[in-house]
């Protein structure tokens, strides 16, 4: 075979690879070095992420879009840190909300509304607004269609220089069973815009990663369905209410078919 045959073969072959992933796969080369097309658009790749992690949630913009959906007036809350640059060099303030650090004094969570609803979401710009911009109204209102049925939801709260963790002191002053709290994922170089979902049942301060369930990779068509991504919450939520806790002892049961969710449950409840 002559080497252009052989190159196109090649060609032909990291091309069908490709249609199944979005990681740069057999990129090619030009002499030593890439193609000059691959060069750009993996420096356009890399800036679209650094701009996902940097741009401002429009807080206004968005709380229109989630009032609208009917489950209460969204409220907004801050983290400790202070600006965007100070939340990602210090990860910890991102977990505590604003206000003094002063135990006595308190945080500054006065404004969100307490009850005792069975579940509360919080919508948090984490590591990109932009994805929680894109997704967080459609998923909002897919969850609401799979729960709302069934369970109690709270108004909505906004968090901005947010981690997961400030869902638990949002959630402790909501009053809420099982906060779900929906954030911007860490840009990457093939997706920018992938939102999350991290679910803690009976949430408190001081819950830790091991007591959460996370759906990621929320970014419909390439990722998760919204629709998808409500069906798995709100089985883990049924779940969750079953065995008494979330994380590592719960399974997603959205795709079993042997066995029905309460087999797995109690199989996931024998461990202990």
């Amino acid at each position: 075979m002559s080497s252009k045959s052989e190159s196109v073969a090649a060609q032909l072959f990291w091309q069908d690879l490709r249609r199944s992933t979005q990681s740069r796969i057999g990129l090619g080369r030009t002499g030593d070095a890439l193609p000059t097309a691959r060069v750009l658009e993996f420096r356009a790749a890399h800036a679209a992420a650094r701009d996902a992690v940097h741009m401002p949630l429009d807080v206004a913009a968005l709380g229109e879009r989630i009032a609208a959906l009917g489950i209460g007036e969204p409220v907004h809350v801050r983290s400790r840190a202070g600006d965007r640059a100070e939340y990602l060099r210090r990860p910890d303030l991102g977990r505590l909300p604003a206000g003094s650090p002063d135990p006595a004094i308190g945080s500054d969570l006065s404004g969100v509304p307490r009850g005792n609803a069975d579940i509360g979401f919080v919508l948090a710009d984490g590591l990109s607004p932009r994805a929680l911009t894109d997704h967080g109204p459609a998923t909002v209102a897919a969850l609401i269609e799979g729960l709302a049925p069934h369970y109690s939801i709270a108004a909505p709260v906004l968090a901005t220089q947010a981690r997961v963790a400030l869902g638990d002191h949002i959630a402790e002053a909501m009053g809420v069973a099982t906060v779900v709290v929906l954030i911007g994922e860490r840009p990457g170089l093939s997706v920018a815009d992938s939102l999350g979902i991290y679910l803690t049942h009976l949430p408190h301060p001081g819950r830790t990663d091991a007591d959460r369930n996370c759906v990621s990779n929320i970014h419909p068509p390439e990722g998760l369905g919204y629709r998808q991504a409500a069906k798995v919450v709100a089985g883990l939520v049924s779940g969750a209410r079953v065995l008494g806790r979330s994380g590592v002892d719960l399974k997603d049961t959205s795709r079993a078919d042997a066995l029905g969710a309460g087999e797995i449950i109690s199989i996931a409840s024998d461990r202990d």
